[in-house]
């Protein structure tokens, strides 16, 4: 599989400024970050606020620039100001906020928005409108308000936005934030969904623990550098380093983190509930 995202020796600085326009301090967000991610891929991108992964997420859809270093989405450099259309275009994302996205009073027109200012003829943008609707479980709204929808419903609506789109991937940046557990519930199953059936690369960032255990691969930033990152198992075995850092585990490896502990012998890379059934069933 070809990569579809490259980031080089990636580094961005928020620079503030005083009264006089002379530069006031700095601050590396990002500080050397190499990655590449492969299409249709499904990574997630965790950390405590201000480790960088929504700086980065920004940078992958060209709305930061680096500061050094380079950042390629399909083999476009996102730097290049000729490259910024065709760049959101491949890469679409989702913020945290799905208030922030909705700009119609009709469902089925918000969906309709990325579409037209693409440019996409009136019959296909019909098409696509009804299918991206399907994919996220929403067609039944279509002819709804967005402002009677629930917090989850909303992020779906936001999702399909985006999916009319066509995008070869999409950046979620914690988009289950403001979400309640049924919310988030249902975002993360469309999210799942995209990957599994579109084969929509995704990039996922999120402080959930919870909403990494599906991923092909776990990304963990601190200050600006990956400090971790493999399959959901090796990551999360990690249980000290990463309550170090002051992030958590997904609860049935914290449980087995635990047990362990106490002298009893189970997989130290337990992730959900099933695998812990079985883990103890065999002890007996």
């Amino acid at each position: 599989m070809d990569n579809i995202i490259v980031a080089k020796e990636l580094v961005f600085e928020y620079v503030s400024h005083n009264e006089q326009g002379e530069i006031d301090s700095r601050y590396r967000a990002i500080n050397g970050v190499d990655l590449d991610v492969k299409e249709g891929e499904f990574i997630v991108v965790l950390g405590h606020n201000g480790s960088g992964k929504s700086t980065l997420a920004k940078h992958i859809n060209a709305l930061l620039n680096p500061t050094k270093g380079t950042l390629l989405v399909k083999g476009l450099d996102t730097s290049k100001e000729e490259n910024i259309w065709e760049v959101r275009q491949t890469a679409g994302m989702v913020f945290q906020n799905p208030d922030n996205q909705i700009i119609a009073t009709i469902v089925e027109e918000d969906v309709a928005f990325g579409p037209e200012n693409l440019g996409v003829e009136s019959s296909h943008i019909r098409e696509r409108v009804d299918e991206s609707l399907k994919v996220v479980g929403m067609t039944k709204y279509k002819n709804h308000s967005p402002n009677k929808l629930s917090g989850g419903q909303k992020q779906r609506i936001a999702i399909a936005g985006v999916l009319a789109m066509r995008p070869k991937c999409i950046i979620f940046d914690e988009p289950t934030a403001m979400l309640d557990p049924s919310g988030r519930k249902e975002v993360m199953k469309t999210v799942e969904k995209l990957n599994r059936e579109e084969k929509i690369t995704i990039v996922h960032i999120t402080h959930y623990m919870e909403e990494a255990i599906n991923a092909d691969r776990v990304i963990v930033m601190e200050k600006g550098k990956i400090i971790l990152q493999g399959t959901p198992k090796e990551v999360f075995v990690n249980v000290e380093l990463l309550k170090e850092i002051g992030l958590d585990v997904p609860q049935m490896t914290e449980l087995a983190y635990y047990l362990r502990k106490e002298g009893i012998d189970v997989r130290k890379d337990i992730l959900s509930i099933d695998e812990m059934v079985d883990e103890l069933c065999q002890l007996k």
